[in-house]
């Protein structure tokens, strides 16, 4: 008989698959050139020409790096990941846009964050240039410790989405009513709120009934931008992987545990 998937491993392939979908599909808009990348560049004073010359080049070089996070992870480039991730997202607020953008993409550095929690085991410089590989059993407490990463980041991205929602985001409001709602402002309020309360709820008491609730509402949600739908929805894998891998952490015990000595 075949055996199944540990607990550990699906996280572990959760984590990874969908910390790569976040960075191809934020590189993919690199190559598009989406307008608004001109904004951030503009952070570090490069003007609109020049931004458009170098959107191609950071998506490419975002798009290589998530492959080698898919097909063959190595430890550093996950950490860099992270990196960037939390960079890319820092340069929202910076160039004037709400900071809720910035907590809204939690998924985006919380995932690769916790994909390294999960393979932290190696020690020294030559560690980082290892292959990241699923634990065959986790540490006492280790599981723990993911699964607090997880949390947190879980209620950050919920948190900064109900933020945007309450603050009536533009784009956001357009959603709304390009799918056909009349009052657009009473809409986004009423996410915001359902958000803030699921937000909490992943923080302080998260169960896998709810998550599923979750899982389906990020996911589904992410479907409405009016342009590149499919590259926003990929860009977010990380949102999805985060939930998903949570959701694998509350699994009944499917794996030994080793306490701290190994023994």
């Amino acid at each position: 008989m075949k055996k199944s998937f540990s607990t550990q491993q699906r996280i572990y392939y959760t984590l990874r698959v969908t910390s790569a979908m976040c960075f191809i599909g934020h590189g993919a808009f690199g190559i598009i050139t989406k307008a608004i990348w001109a904004n951030y560049f503009a952070v570090f004073g490069i003007g609109h020409d020049m931004a458009y010359q170098l959107m191609p080049m950071v998506g490419t070089v975002d798009i290589i790096l998530g492959l080698i996070l898919l097909f063959y992870p190595i430890r550093i480039i996950a950490a860099w990941l992270v990196i960037w991730a939390l960079l890319t997202a820092s340069f929202r607020p910076l160039s004037g846009e709400p900071f809720g953008e910035f907590i809204e993409r939690a998924g985006n550095y919380g995932a690769p964050f916790a994909l390294l929690l999960l393979c932290n085991t190696g020690q020294g410089l030559r560690s980082w240039f290892e292959k990241l590989k699923t634990p065959m059993v986790l540490q006492d407490g280790q599981l723990k410790n993911i699964q607090l990463s997880l949390r947190i980041t879980a209620f950050l991205l919920f948190a900064g989405h109900a933020w945007l929602n309450l603050i009536g985001k533009k784009g956001l409001l357009g959603q709304y009513a390009s799918l056909g709602f009349h009052d657009a402002h009473e809409v986004a309020f009423t996410a915001g709120i359902i958000e803030l309360i699921a937000a909490l709820l992943l923080l302080i008491r998260p169960s896998r009934p709810i998550l599923v609730i979750f899982i389906i509402w990020k996911m589904g949600t992410e479907l409405f931008y009016p342009h590149y739908e499919i590259f926003e929805w990929i860009e977010r894998g990380g949102s999805y992987g985060v939930l998903l891998a949570l959701w694998f952490s509350l699994a009944p015990m499917e794996r030994e545990i080793l306490p701290p000595n190994g023994k």
